[in-house]
């Protein structure tokens, strides 16, 4: 598939364009700074302002689907959604965040529940905000992959790297814990999730989250 890559250089987006490109997708990049995009054949580094729309749009057109790995205190839900219906491409996923999962067996969510200190709420509460705003959304094939709490190779694994297993649970819109009390999941395993709902939809026009 042509898939358009936006945050392809963060923690999450790296992984998510090795497995792309692993699997033979043909991707474009879309990042500030093209110097940090690694030379790949399947790879086209684009250096594109996510803020305007128009310019945006042009670099999303053409594609089969766009994938978002972007902080969301760094996007506008409108100008992003917007920017992707108008370069005609309908297929729409997201890394999402955990705040707006419920907390297992409860209808609190993470985010309501005071588990999450203060100080971060600000990411948390955007990313909430931006699922509300895509479950309005009828014109996109969108989907809304949400990670567990801990969502760092450091947390899981005690190293950056080296994190694929192809192994983990998918659950819809509670919090997966494991028999340990752990909500985890690798960047690199996160991504397999992403990818394998990307080659076969399973949900479109909701959101789902993975966990070991």
């Amino acid at each position: 598939m042509r898939v358009a890559l936006i945050g392809a250089t963060g923690p999450v987006g790296r992984r998510i364009l090795q497995e792309l490109v692993d699997r033979g997708h043909q991707v474009a990049a879309i990042v500030r700074n093209i110097a940090n995009v690694p030379t790949n054949p399947n790879i086209e580094a684009l250096s594109v302002d996510i803020g305007d729309t128009d310019t945006l749009s042009s670099a999303l057109r053409g594609h089969e689907a766009v994938i978002s790995s972007i902080r969301f205190l760094k996007i506008d839900a409108e100008r992003m959604i917007g920017a992707v219906r108008k370069a005609g491409v309908r297929r729409y996923l997201i890394v999402g965040g955990a705040a707006s999962l419920y907390a297992p067996g409860t209808t609190t969510k993470l985010i309501d529940g005071g588990q999450i200190p203060e100080q971060y709420l600000p990411e948390p509460t955007a990313g909430a905000a931006f699922f509300t705003r895509l479950q309005q959304e009828e014109e996109l094939e969108w989907t809304f992959l949400s990670p567990p709490m801990m969502f760092s190779n450091d947390e899981v694994f005690g190293t950056e790297e080296g994190g694929r297993t192809g192994t983990f649970r998918i659950g819809r819109d509670e919090l997966l814990v494991n028999d340990e009390g752990e909500s985890k999941i690798s960047y690199e395993d996160y991504a397999v999730a992403m990818v394998d709902e990307l080659e076969k939809p399973r949900h479109i026009r909701q959101r789902f989250t993975v966990g070991y």
